[in-house]
Protein backbone atom coordinates (compact mmCIF):
# COMPACT_ATOMS: atom_id res chain seq x y z
CA UNK A 1 0.00 0.00 0.00
CA UNK A 2 0.78 3.32 -0.65
CA UNK A 3 2.36 5.41 2.08
CA UNK A 4 1.48 9.09 2.71
CA UNK A 5 5.13 11.11 1.61
CA UNK A 6 6.44 14.57 2.18
CA UNK A 7 5.66 15.24 -1.55
CA UNK A 8 1.78 14.72 -0.79
CA UNK A 9 1.78 17.13 2.12
CA UNK A 10 3.99 19.94 -0.08
CA UNK A 11 1.61 19.29 -2.81
CA UNK A 12 -1.45 19.76 -0.76
CA UNK A 13 -0.21 22.90 0.95
CA UNK A 14 0.27 24.31 -2.57
CA UNK A 15 -3.40 23.74 -3.26
CA UNK A 16 -5.00 25.01 0.41
CA UNK A 17 -2.64 28.12 -0.22
CA UNK A 18 -3.27 28.72 -3.94
CA UNK A 19 -6.98 27.16 -3.66
CA UNK A 20 -7.04 26.54 -7.15
CA UNK A 21 -5.07 23.33 -9.00
CA UNK A 22 -3.77 25.55 -12.05
CA UNK A 23 -1.97 28.18 -9.88
CA UNK A 24 -0.75 25.27 -7.25
CA UNK A 25 0.40 23.35 -9.91
CA UNK A 26 2.31 26.40 -11.31
CA UNK A 27 4.01 27.31 -8.34
CA UNK A 28 5.31 23.96 -8.06
CA UNK A 29 6.12 23.60 -11.68
CA UNK A 30 4.38 20.87 -12.34
CA UNK A 31 1.55 19.98 -14.64
CA UNK A 32 -2.27 19.96 -13.38
CA UNK A 33 -2.91 16.89 -14.15
CA UNK A 34 0.28 15.73 -12.22
CA UNK A 35 -1.28 17.57 -9.26
CA UNK A 36 -4.35 16.09 -9.58
CA UNK A 37 -3.47 12.60 -9.59
CA UNK A 38 -1.00 13.26 -6.52
CA UNK A 39 -4.46 14.71 -4.75
CA UNK A 40 -6.11 11.45 -5.67
CA UNK A 41 -3.38 9.28 -4.12
CA UNK A 42 -3.67 11.66 -0.82
CA UNK A 43 -6.89 11.22 -0.55
CA UNK A 44 -7.00 7.39 -1.28
CA UNK A 45 -4.62 7.42 1.58
CA UNK A 46 -6.32 8.85 4.37
CA UNK A 47 -9.33 7.36 3.26
CA UNK A 48 -11.29 10.46 2.45
CA UNK A 49 -11.81 13.30 0.17
CA UNK A 50 -9.57 16.58 1.58
CA UNK A 51 -10.87 19.15 -0.88
CA UNK A 52 -13.89 20.16 -2.53
CA UNK A 53 -13.51 21.21 -6.14
CA UNK A 54 -15.30 23.47 -7.91
CA UNK A 55 -15.66 25.07 -11.06
CA UNK A 56 -12.95 28.20 -9.98
CA UNK A 57 -11.79 27.21 -6.66
CA UNK A 58 -11.53 24.69 -4.11
CA UNK A 59 -12.34 24.04 -0.52
CA UNK A 60 -10.68 22.31 1.92
CA UNK A 61 -13.01 19.63 4.01
CA UNK A 62 -12.96 19.05 7.32
CA UNK A 63 -10.54 16.40 7.02
CA UNK A 64 -8.58 18.76 4.61
CA UNK A 65 -8.17 21.36 7.34
CA UNK A 66 -7.09 18.57 9.40
CA UNK A 67 -4.24 17.37 7.92
CA UNK A 68 -3.48 21.10 6.37
CA UNK A 69 -2.59 22.26 10.22
CA UNK A 70 -0.50 18.84 11.34
CA UNK A 71 0.91 19.06 7.26
CA UNK A 72 2.34 22.35 8.05
CA UNK A 73 3.68 21.79 11.11
CA UNK A 74 5.88 18.57 9.73
CA UNK A 75 6.88 20.56 6.88
CA UNK A 76 8.31 23.36 9.27
CA UNK A 77 10.18 20.78 11.14
CA UNK A 78 11.49 19.12 8.03
CA UNK A 79 12.85 22.22 6.50
CA UNK A 80 14.26 23.56 10.06
CA UNK A 81 15.80 20.16 10.30
CA UNK A 82 17.60 20.65 6.72
CA UNK A 83 18.66 23.71 7.78
CA UNK A 84 20.52 22.34 10.50
CA UNK A 85 23.14 21.16 8.07
CA UNK A 86 23.98 24.60 7.38
CA UNK A 87 24.49 26.18 11.01
CA UNK A 88 28.00 24.85 10.93
CA UNK A 89 29.01 27.63 8.05
CA UNK A 90 29.47 30.94 9.63
CA UNK A 91 27.99 31.79 5.56
CA UNK A 92 24.44 31.44 4.38
CA UNK A 93 24.42 28.71 1.47
CA UNK A 94 21.47 27.01 -0.19
CA UNK A 95 17.99 28.09 -0.87
CA UNK A 96 17.10 31.51 0.77
CA UNK A 97 13.56 32.63 0.55
CA UNK A 98 12.80 35.74 1.14
CA UNK A 99 9.64 38.45 1.31
CA UNK A 100 9.49 41.82 0.57
CA UNK A 101 6.96 44.35 1.10
CA UNK A 102 5.46 46.29 -1.52
CA UNK A 103 6.87 49.11 -0.40
CA UNK A 104 10.56 48.34 0.16
CA UNK A 105 10.87 45.92 -2.68
CA UNK A 106 11.42 48.55 -5.87
CA UNK A 107 14.09 50.72 -3.39
CA UNK A 108 15.90 48.30 -1.91
CA UNK A 109 16.08 44.82 -3.65
CA UNK A 110 18.06 45.59 -6.23
CA UNK A 111 21.24 46.56 -3.34
CA UNK A 112 20.37 43.29 -1.24
CA UNK A 113 20.20 41.12 -4.58
CA UNK A 114 23.91 43.37 -5.08
CA UNK A 115 25.22 42.60 -1.70
CA UNK A 116 24.02 38.81 -1.41
CA UNK A 117 25.87 38.03 -4.88
CA UNK A 118 29.13 39.73 -3.54
CA UNK A 119 28.88 38.27 0.58
CA UNK A 120 26.81 35.32 -0.47
CA UNK A 121 27.56 33.75 -3.65
CA UNK A 122 26.51 30.74 -1.91
CA UNK A 123 23.06 31.42 -1.86
CA UNK A 124 20.19 30.34 -3.93
CA UNK A 125 17.56 33.51 -3.60
CA UNK A 126 14.22 33.04 -4.00
CA UNK A 127 12.67 36.29 -3.73
CA UNK A 128 8.38 36.85 -3.02
CA UNK A 129 6.81 40.72 -2.82
CA UNK A 130 3.74 40.75 -1.34
CA UNK A 131 1.94 42.58 1.81
CA UNK A 132 3.41 42.71 5.72
CA UNK A 133 -0.24 39.92 6.65
CA UNK A 134 1.11 37.73 3.68
CA UNK A 135 4.35 37.32 4.84
CA UNK A 136 4.05 37.15 8.48
CA UNK A 137 1.57 34.06 7.70
CA UNK A 138 4.33 32.62 5.17
CA UNK A 139 6.79 32.83 8.25
CA UNK A 140 5.54 31.45 10.72
CA UNK A 141 3.62 28.45 8.24
CA UNK A 142 7.32 28.05 7.35
CA UNK A 143 7.52 29.01 3.63
CA UNK A 144 9.53 32.06 4.13
CA UNK A 145 13.15 32.29 5.55
CA UNK A 146 13.20 35.43 6.13
CA UNK A 147 11.01 39.21 5.15
CA UNK A 148 12.07 42.67 4.94
CA UNK A 149 8.92 44.56 6.29
CA UNK A 150 8.27 47.49 8.03
CA UNK A 151 8.23 46.67 12.07
CA UNK A 152 7.34 46.21 14.65
CA UNK A 153 5.38 43.17 13.43
CA UNK A 154 4.68 42.09 17.25
CA UNK A 155 4.69 38.52 16.54
CA UNK A 156 5.83 36.28 19.55
CA UNK A 157 7.32 33.43 16.71
CA UNK A 158 9.28 35.79 15.31
CA UNK A 159 12.52 37.56 15.90
CA UNK A 160 12.18 40.96 14.79
CA UNK A 161 15.95 42.60 13.65
CA UNK A 162 15.59 46.70 12.46
CA UNK A 163 18.08 47.66 9.17
CA UNK A 164 16.89 51.49 8.99
CA UNK A 165 14.92 54.13 9.93
CA UNK A 166 13.64 56.73 6.94
CA UNK A 167 10.92 59.69 6.72
CA UNK A 168 7.94 60.15 4.92
CA UNK A 169 7.74 63.01 2.38
CA UNK A 170 4.70 65.08 0.97
CA UNK A 171 4.10 64.46 -2.28
CA UNK A 172 2.35 67.79 -4.20
CA UNK A 173 2.20 69.18 -7.73
CA UNK A 174 4.58 70.75 -9.48
CA UNK A 175 2.56 74.16 -9.18
CA UNK A 176 2.26 73.52 -5.23
CA UNK A 177 5.89 73.51 -4.48
CA UNK A 178 6.52 77.17 -3.28
CA UNK A 179 3.52 77.04 -0.62
CA UNK A 180 4.02 76.05 2.79
CA UNK A 181 4.03 72.50 4.06
CA UNK A 182 1.00 71.86 5.77
CA UNK A 183 0.51 69.97 9.14
CA UNK A 184 -0.80 66.45 10.15
CA UNK A 185 -4.25 67.87 10.72
CA UNK A 186 -4.30 69.86 7.52
CA UNK A 187 -3.41 66.80 5.15
CA UNK A 188 -6.49 65.45 6.71
CA UNK A 189 -8.82 68.12 4.57
CA UNK A 190 -7.06 67.94 1.72
CA UNK A 191 -7.76 65.46 -0.68
CA UNK A 192 -5.03 62.36 0.77
CA UNK A 193 -4.23 59.70 -1.90
CA UNK A 194 -3.37 56.00 -0.16
CA UNK A 195 -2.36 52.86 -1.21
CA UNK A 196 -5.66 50.59 -0.92
CA UNK A 197 -6.03 48.52 2.27
CA UNK A 198 -3.59 45.78 2.91
CA UNK A 199 -0.17 47.94 3.12
CA UNK A 200 1.06 48.82 6.15
CA UNK A 201 2.01 52.33 4.75
CA UNK A 202 -1.64 53.02 4.09
CA UNK A 203 -2.03 52.73 7.84
CA UNK A 204 0.83 54.37 9.19
CA UNK A 205 0.15 57.19 6.97
CA UNK A 206 -3.52 57.51 8.27
CA UNK A 207 -1.89 57.09 11.86
CA UNK A 208 0.12 60.09 11.22
CA UNK A 209 -2.98 62.27 9.25
CA UNK A 210 -5.52 60.71 12.25
CA UNK A 211 -7.64 59.75 10.41
CA UNK A 212 -10.27 57.48 12.04
CA UNK A 213 -12.52 57.55 9.11
CA UNK A 214 -10.61 56.11 6.15
CA UNK A 215 -13.58 55.85 3.97
CA UNK A 216 -13.84 59.78 3.35
CA UNK A 217 -15.19 60.66 0.10
CA UNK A 218 -11.61 62.65 -0.59
CA UNK A 219 -10.14 59.87 0.52
CA UNK A 220 -8.28 57.94 -3.27
CA UNK A 221 -6.50 55.00 -3.53
CA UNK A 222 -4.21 53.29 -5.87
CA UNK A 223 -2.32 49.64 -6.04
CA UNK A 224 1.33 51.46 -6.31
CA UNK A 225 3.62 54.25 -4.83
CA UNK A 226 4.37 54.97 -8.78
CA UNK A 227 0.27 55.45 -9.50
CA UNK A 228 0.00 57.44 -6.70
CA UNK A 229 2.51 60.09 -8.02
CA UNK A 230 1.54 59.98 -10.92
CA UNK A 231 -2.08 61.03 -10.13
CA UNK A 232 -0.40 63.98 -7.63
CA UNK A 233 1.22 64.59 -11.11
CA UNK A 234 -2.35 64.69 -12.66
CA UNK A 235 -3.01 67.24 -10.05
CA UNK A 236 -5.74 64.61 -8.74
CA UNK A 237 -4.58 65.30 -5.11
CA UNK A 238 -1.59 64.69 -2.93
CA UNK A 239 0.35 61.82 -0.94
CA UNK A 240 2.84 60.41 1.14
CA UNK A 241 5.53 58.52 0.48
CA UNK A 242 8.70 56.65 2.03
CA UNK A 243 12.19 58.43 1.95
CA UNK A 244 13.53 55.66 -0.71
CA UNK A 245 11.15 56.07 -3.05
CA UNK A 246 12.18 59.42 -3.91
CA UNK A 247 14.46 58.93 -6.56
CA UNK A 248 12.47 55.96 -8.53
CA UNK A 249 9.36 57.62 -8.25
CA UNK A 250 9.28 61.29 -8.75
CA UNK A 251 12.29 61.52 -11.91
CA UNK A 252 9.47 61.82 -14.53
CA UNK A 253 6.37 63.02 -13.02
CA UNK A 254 5.36 66.84 -12.43
CA UNK A 255 5.53 66.79 -8.76
CA UNK A 256 7.40 68.82 -6.05
CA UNK A 257 8.43 67.12 -2.34
CA UNK A 258 8.85 68.69 1.19
CA UNK A 259 9.68 67.10 4.17
CA UNK A 260 6.82 67.44 6.83
CA UNK A 261 7.00 69.68 9.58
CA UNK A 262 8.58 68.22 13.16
CA UNK A 263 7.47 65.40 14.42
CA UNK A 264 7.88 64.08 11.25
CA UNK A 265 6.36 60.76 10.74
CA UNK A 266 8.81 58.03 10.24
CA UNK A 267 9.22 53.99 9.91
CA UNK A 268 11.81 51.20 10.71
CA UNK A 269 12.49 48.51 8.39
CA UNK A 270 13.71 45.32 8.94
CA UNK A 271 14.69 41.59 8.86
CA UNK A 272 12.31 39.26 10.45
CA UNK A 273 12.30 35.65 10.73
CA UNK A 274 11.20 32.30 13.23
CA UNK A 275 12.76 32.54 16.17
CA UNK A 276 13.06 28.33 15.95
CA UNK A 277 14.84 28.76 12.62
CA UNK A 278 17.85 26.83 12.91
CA UNK A 279 19.80 29.62 10.95
CA UNK A 280 19.33 32.32 13.21
CA UNK A 281 23.01 32.85 13.54
CA UNK A 282 23.60 33.66 10.33
CA UNK A 283 20.63 35.89 9.65
CA UNK A 284 21.24 38.28 12.52
CA UNK A 285 24.87 38.99 10.86
CA UNK A 286 23.15 38.87 7.56
CA UNK A 287 21.49 42.04 9.26
CA UNK A 288 24.57 43.31 10.15
CA UNK A 289 25.52 43.25 6.55
CA UNK A 290 22.67 45.02 5.06
CA UNK A 291 22.78 47.74 7.63
CA UNK A 292 25.35 49.31 5.69
CA UNK A 293 23.38 49.50 2.65
CA UNK A 294 20.69 52.05 3.42
CA UNK A 295 18.68 53.09 0.24
CA UNK A 296 17.90 56.33 1.31
CA UNK A 297 17.70 59.38 -1.05
CA UNK A 298 19.41 63.02 -0.84
CA UNK A 299 17.27 65.10 1.14
CA UNK A 300 14.70 67.09 -1.08
CA UNK A 301 14.98 70.70 -1.64
CA UNK A 302 11.83 72.39 -0.92
CA UNK A 303 11.27 73.81 2.10
CA UNK A 304 10.66 72.28 5.27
Amino acid sequence: MTTLALRHLRYFEALAQHGHFGRAAEALGISQPALSIQMKEMEEIVGGPVVERGARQVQLTSLGEMLLLRGRDILRAVDELSSLARTTSEELTGRLRVGVIPTVAPYFLPKVIEVLAERCPAVDLHLREAVTQKLVSDLVEGRMDIAIVALPVSAPTLEEHPLFTEEFVLVRPEADAAKPVPRAELLREMRLLLLEEGHCFREQALSFCKMTVPHSRDLMEASSLSTLVQMVGAGIGVTLIPEMAIGIETCSSAVSIARLKAPRPTRTIGLIWRKTNPLGRQFAKLTRILKDVVPLSSPPSSQS
